[in-house]
């Protein structure tokens, strides 16, 4: 029934966020140790990539925007549904107990409860949105560290070089894919988790919508004026909107971290068309580490992040 579907809906929200919380307690605990890495190996060679914190910094502003207009939506559902249902209610408890059905209809309702309740919701729809914008930027970081090795490799296309200079860029090139294990071993548990509840989210509210159309709600009261704000397509507008922003955040996520394997198997291209008279052992060994090693962000080991993964996810959405 549909409230059954609501209540394990609801199950899987908050039991991810749980997980989600004590995941990131974990990382914190591992932080310290992944800032020495990076330092490190900024220290050796500094990001130059200048246009880093920008891309974070609108990635943050555009995703956080969209979330706050599902949230708002979603809001605007429950205040539809207690001004129609509960109108000798006051309409902020209507809103918490048609909002919260699965607690309030076990324990009775009372203020401060019910503004506790609204708070973790809040607070657990930043969470499961800061889970994506973590895995974007640290992907972006990531991919900005690659590429840079890449560029230095494709400016000196076409000219001689000593071996010096190539196992210098291969040892680039290897601090950058040692920084990347690093952070997977580190951030993998998230990446899990992010993929599955968007998953999950992203078939429900399909669901939702595929059930109960483009379509009004049907009145609680017949016979009166008719005060909600949509005049009952707030339930659809709703699932509309929210089905597309996840779809286009989850592949969001998708494409970009696909982008740090993508940026590791960048140098071959150019390596392969370097001259007979400037080919040497460590242009073979910058190759054979190219190929042999596997470079990219995963969930728990279970599936790297891949070009292929990104496509498969983006046309199981569409």
């Amino acid at each position: 029934s549909q409230n059954k579907l609501n209540v394990s809906a609801s199950i899987i929200f908050y039991t991810s966020n749980c997980l989600t919380t004590v995941v990131f307690l974990r990382i914190a605990t591992q932080w310290p140790n992944l800032c020495r890495e990076i330092s490190s190996a900024e220290t050796t060679d500094p990001n130059m990539d200048t246009n880093l914190m920008k891309k974070c910094n609108r990635s943050c502003v555009i995703v956080l925007i969209l979330a706050l207009l599902e949230h708002t939506l979603a809001d605007l559902k429950g205040i539809a549904t207690a001004v129609d249902c509960e109108p000798h209610r006051p309409l902020y408890e209507g809103f918490i107990i048609h909002s919260f059905p699965w607690m309030f209809s076990i324990i009775p309702y009372n203020t401060a409860l019910g503004f506790f309740s609204h708070f973790i919701n809040l607070q657990c729809t930043f969470n499961w949105n800061f889970v994506d914008l973590f895995i974007i930027c640290m992907s972006l970081y990531l991919v900005s560290r690659l590429e840079q090795v890449n560029k230095r490799i494709v400016a000196v296309k076409g000219r001689y070089l000593p071996p010096s200079f190539w196992r210098t860029m291969r040892e680039d090139y290897n601090r950058a894919a040692h920084l990347v294990k690093v952070v997977d071993d580190i951030i993998g548990s998230v990446i899990f988790i992010s993929f599955a509840s968007n998953l999950f989210f992203i078939c429900l509210q399909l669901l939702h919508t595929l059930a109960d159309g483009i379509k009004p709600v049907p009145r609680c009261r017949v016979g009166v004026p008719d005060k909600r704000p949509l005049r009952g397509y707030e339930q659809a507008v709703y699932f509309v909107y929210s089905f597309l922003f996840l779809v286009a955040r989850s592949v969001a996520v998708s494409l970009t971290a696909s982008r740090v394997h993508t940026a590791s198997r960048e140098p071959a291209y150019a390596l392969y068309e370097v001259s007979s008279e400037t080919y040497c052992i460590e242009i073979q060994r910058f190759l054979d580490q190219i190929h042999g090693d596997t470079v990219s962000l995963s969930g728990l080991q279970f599936f790297n992040v891949k070009r292929g993964l990104a496509l498969t996810v983006s046309m199981f959405y569409y």
